[in-house]
């Protein structure tokens, strides 16, 4: 595990956007672990969070011209990457999201921000279904730009309603990475070496066994 992913769930965990217990998916499974990018609120925080997605695209080796962030997680995780970005290689990166609803007065449109142009790259917190990814892949590609990629804070690694996950689905269907900060194997590796999450390990390696995939 590298330095930014351990920061970043340990980060995930203190905040408590990290849980352990009992959740019902809806998928109908019972998830010994939970993910809610939405706790990670405060200014050094969004700050951490910045750094764990620029070093995951480090790694990656995604060129990209702007970023783009779903609404409504993927909007605070893209300006939090983008102000990283500049911050740390010096790089002025733009930034769209989109609204849920079209506005239809004022300045009109369904995006905020930049317009979607060249290489975009989507910023989200985790793929499910991958219904908002493709629905982003739709609004970019109506507006003549293309997806070079996907990075997300957390890929569960699991199976969807067939053999592959939803990341390896999108990866699959559309061509093009799907890059996380760090997924299950990452969280059971740190739970295994942490001795005050270590009641948790049976639990998660149990799930991975039921349900994982083999990362790609």
């Amino acid at each position: 595990m590298l330095q930014y992913q351990r920061d970043f769930l340990e980060l995930a965990i203190a905040r408590d956007a990290l849980r352990f217990g009992s959740f019902a998916l809806k998928s109908g499974r019972e998830s010994p672990y939970f993910f809610n990018a939405g706790q990670i609120s405060s200014g050094s925080d969004l700050a951490a969070l910045g750094r764990a997605y620029a070093g995951a695209l480090a790694q990656a080796g995604i060129d990209y011209d702007m970023l783009f962030g779903p609404a409504y997680k993927g909007i605070a995780l893209a300006v939090a990457l983008s102000i990283e970005l500049a911050s740390r290689e010096g790089r002025n990166v733009p930034v769209a999201f989109n609204r849920k609803e079209a506005k239809s007065h004022g300045e009109g449109g369904a995006l905020i921000g930049a317009p979607l142009v060249g290489r975009v790259l989507i910023v989200d917190d985790v793929i499910t279904a991958g219904t908002a990814i493709r629905e982003s892949l739709e609004l970019i590609a109506t507006h003549g730009a293309r997806a070079s990629g996907v990075v997300v804070a957390l890929d569960r690694e699991e199976r969807g309603a067939g053999d592959l996950s939803a990341v390896q689905e999108v990866t699959r269907e559309f061509g093009i990475p799907v890059v996380a900060i760090a997924g299950l194997a990452d969280l059971v590796e740190l739970v295994g070496t942490n001795p005050a999450l270590l009641e948790h390990g049976p639990a998660l390696r149990h799930y991975r066994e039921r349900f994982g995939t083999p990362p790609t």
